[in-house]
Formats: structure tokens, sequence, C-alpha cells
């Protein structure tokens, strides 16, 4: 059994903020965990814009506080995410996220992450294993 807090995470190799400032995930659990996915709780910033492309997962979503406006780069739909909303990138879907407040999901990730990942110059996650 894990218990792990999130005050336990902050200011660890765990609380990791993104080289584009935009930002923050505290990586709750992570592959060398070994139970198939990984769970972060992530903020993103107020008047932010992130573009990402999970080329190598599949991420789910869950906003828990703030409002951010999400589109489908590869279709030009647009979604305003609130609390309580979910969004499921089952088909590795090109994405900005664009926050009008700063904005607080719980995020899951298979096949999951090591913790050293930060999106490449495409958006993308590289498809890391512990042993890399």
């Amino acid at each position: 059994m894990i218990v792990r807090s999130i005050s336990e995470i902050e200011g660890s190799d765990r609380d990791v903020r993104s080289a584009s400032g935009t930002w923050r995930s505290k990586r709750i659990i992570l592959a060398k965990e070994g139970v198939g996915f990984s769970l972060h709780e992530t903020v993103l910033y107020a008047g932010t814009e992130t573009s990402m492309w999970y080329a190598n997962h599949i991420e789910a979503v869950y906003c828990v506080e703030g409002e951010a406006e999400l589109t489908n780069d590869e279709t030009g739909e647009k979604h305003m995410i609130r609390p309580g909303t979910m969004y499921l990138l089952d088909g590795h879907e090109k994405h900005t996220l664009r926050p009008v407040t700063d904005f607080r999901a719980m995020c899951v990730f298979n096949p999951p992450i090591t913790g050293r990942e930060d999106h490449d110059e495409n958006g993308v996650y590289p498809l890391l294993t512990e042993a890399s």
C-alpha cells in the first residue's frame, strides 16, 4: 500500500516545473511504482498557453479548480473546461490549453511517466523507462 500526500511531494524531485514556465506538476504515482499508470496534480497558470501532443501516452484530465479553454488543434474544436469536467486524449490529439484562471487538474497517464518528462519542441513527452 502506498499513502502519499501532496505536502510530501512539494520541493522533492516529484515536484516538476516546466521549462516553459507554464505549468507545475506534482507527480504522485510514477512508473517506478509499477501499477501501470501515473497520477499527477498539475497546475497550468492563468494567461499562459501550452500546446501538447501526447504521441506516446494516453492522458485523462479531471479539472478540480479553475477554468481553461481546450482547443483540439487538429479540428479547431474548442471546449471550456471547468471544475467537474474531464477530457480524455484517447486519440493522441494535438491540443492547446489556455487557462483563464489558474487551472488545477488531476491527470492520469498510460503508459506511466517516470517523472523526468517535459514537453519537447512538438509538445510531446518522450517515452522514457526507468532504465533510461
